[in-house]
Parts: structure tokens; C-alpha cells; sequence
């Protein structure tokens, strides 16, 4: 996308994004006017008149930033569902963090400890606990604070299957033409070389994967897990892609903690993106996007020490 239809993307966001209607509200009574909320308001909202603090601001993001450092909580976002910090299967602790008050080592073990699981034992997963799960993925931040994202959850084996019999489907049909040896040196010729790169690196693959599922029922594609998560975000955000992954990224961790293993099906999510018909089984309206598929499930597999990576490109600008 050019930086200028970018840019307008991003405007036309701001005049239509409901998100951005004013929803604060001032207990006069309790202001002290220090001005802490004027300082962290993005969009200049508030503003301290008279000692009080007042909407001046046409829009506001609804980021909940002024009530959370209101010293007097004389602030309410009226727009924020206070219901999401409330989990079913565990209590959070809704004091605010301060910067550097979190054992960084402890963050890296989990972040290490994290690895994709393709063993599952046959135990289902709680729909409370992906209902908590979602709820600790929109602790993300997002562009502009639109959160755009969406969550459609795979509550069990049988709807697992579906997803994954629809995908097995698609790639059939990709199977097939890549295996005209004809069709791919003209597409190639004509400038378009995919389906020759599919042949090369994915179609023994698949081929295998489709032979297992169909003939032996093993499933080589979610390895048997017990539930998924699909993970969407509306088109008409500033930067939808982004704002999946991000809350992607804290239901992987989040899960671990939890003892769940997990495991990104980037071989769905390539099937969703190129046959719309799959996205609407699963109930995703048009105007969404589907962005990462999470498998989940109780791990069978036990490591004794976290993986390593390879060498990392870093660079000073």
C-alpha cells in the first residue's frame, strides 16, 4: 500500500471509527486538578479549567488511559466493558505494573519456554479457559486503539476436524493443478512462478499430510489438538495485520502458563486467505479478515531445556 492511500485509509478511519466517540466522564466533586489525565490523553480530550479537569476534544481514542491515572478515580470511560478484566478460571490482580517492577528473567523463561506443540493428548479444553484466553489477547495494544480483532473459537475435536477437512479440500484442488507440469512452465513464462515454488517446497508435503489424513487418520495438519482459536480483524483498521498478530503473540504465551500447548496453522490461514468459502463456514462476515489460526490443546511432549535460535541480523541505523 503507497503511504498516501495509507494515510487515507487512516483518515477515513478517524471521521468513521465510532471508537472515537467522547464517552468520558468527570466527577467534579473529586477532581483535585492535578492534570495527570490532560498529559497521558493522546488526543488531547481533557483540558484543566478552573481547577477541574473538563472535555474539551471532539474525539477520543476510549483508551482508559486518564481513569487508570486519575489519583481520585474521578474518571470514567463510559465506552470500556470493565467485564473483560474479570477472568473466569483465574483472579487478576488489576493494580498497574510500574516499569521495571517485572523479573525480566522470568519473562524470557516463559518467552523461551514457548514452543509450538504437535502432540495433543485427546482432553478437550474448557471453554472457559478460551474465553479467558481472548480476553487476555485484546490486552494488546492496537492501532489507534481500534481493536479491530475478532475471535472465533473451535470449542472441540469434531469442529477442529471441519476446519481442517475444508483446508485438506483446498489443498486437493492445489494439488492437483501444480501436478500439470504444463501449467506451471506457463504460469512461470508468464512472470508467474508460485505454483512452480508450491510444487518445489509444499506439494510432497501436503501430498503426505492429505495421504495420512485420508488413509491412516492422522491429522499431520493441527496435530490432533482439541480446540483452536481464529484469529480475524476488520479491513477498515489502520493496520488490522498487525493488531491479529500482536494479540496472537499474548494468547501463545498466555496459554502456555495456563498448561496449554499451542501451535500457528500457517497452512489454514493460506487456505482461509484464498478461498472465502472457508471463512464464511466458520461465520466470519466479509468485511474481516482472517490473520492466524492457534491450535490448542493439552501438550503430550515434555522438554528438558528451552530451544535455541539461530544467529539474528542486527543492525544500528
Amino acid at each position: 500500500m503507497s503511504s498516501h492511500l495509507a494515510l487515507k485509509k487512516m483518515s477515513n478511519l478517524e471521521k468513521t471509527d465510532p471508537g472515537r466517540t467522547v464517552t468520558t466522564l468527570i466527577d467534579a466533586d473529586r477532581c483535585i486538578g492535578c492534570g495527570m489525565c490532560t498529559l497521558v490523553c493522546p488526543l488531547q480530550t481533557l483540558a484543566i479549567e478552573d481547577g477541574k479537569a473538563v472535555i474539551r476534544g471532539t474525539d477520543s481514542l476510549n483508551c482508559d488511559h486518564c481513569a487508570a491515572v486519575c489519583p481520585t478515580e474521578a474518571i470514567q470511560v463510559a465506552s470500556i466493558d470493565s467485564s473483560l478484566y474479570r477472568f473466569k478460571t483465574f483472579s487478576a490482580n488489576c493494580s498497574w505494573l510500574p516499569h521495571g517492577r517485572f523479573d525480566t528473567a522470568s519473562l524470557v523463561n516463559l518467552m523461551g519456554s514457548r514452543r509450538s506443540c504437535r502432540n495433543y493428548t485427546s482432553q478437550s479444553v474448557d471453554r472457559e479457559l478460551l474465553e479467558d484466553l481472548v480476553k487476555i489477547g485484546i490486552l494488546a495494544p492496537s492501532g489507534s486503539n481500534c481493536q479491530p480483532w475478532t475471535f472465533t473459537l473451535l470449542p472441540d475435536r469434531a469442529a477442529v476436524s471441519r476446519l481442517g477437512q475444508q483446508v485438506g479440500d483446498f489443498f486437493r484442488k492445489i494439488n492437483r493443478m501444480a501436478e500439470k507440469r504444463w501449467l506451471r512452465w506457463g504460469l512461470k513464462l508468464f512472470g508467474k512462478p508460485e505454483l512452480d515454488n508450491y510444487y518445489r517446497l509444499h506439494h510432497a508435503t501436503v501430498k503426505m499430510g492429505l495421504y495420512a489424513w485420508d488413509k491412516q487418520e492422522r491429522d499431520l495438519l493441527f496435530h490432533g489438538a482439541t480446540a483452536a482459536i481464529v484469529v480475524a480483524a476488520r479491513n477498515d483498521a489502520s493496520c488490522p495485520s498487525e493488531d491479529a498478530l500482536l494479540a496472537t503473540g499474548q494468547i501463545l504465551l498466555a496459554a502456555h502458563t495456563m498448561g496449554l500447548g499451542t501451535c500457528l496453522i500457517g497452512f489454514a490461514i493460506e487456505a482461509m486467505q484464498r478461498d472465502r468459502s472457508i471463512v464464511r463456514n466458520l461465520g466470519i462476515p466479509e468485511q474481516e479478515t482472517a490473520y492466524t489460526v492457534i491450535a490448542l490443546g493439552w501438550p503430550d511432549e515434555t522438554y528438558q531445556r528451552i530451544a535455541g535460535r539461530r544467529p539474528v541480523t542486527i543492525r544500528y541505523a
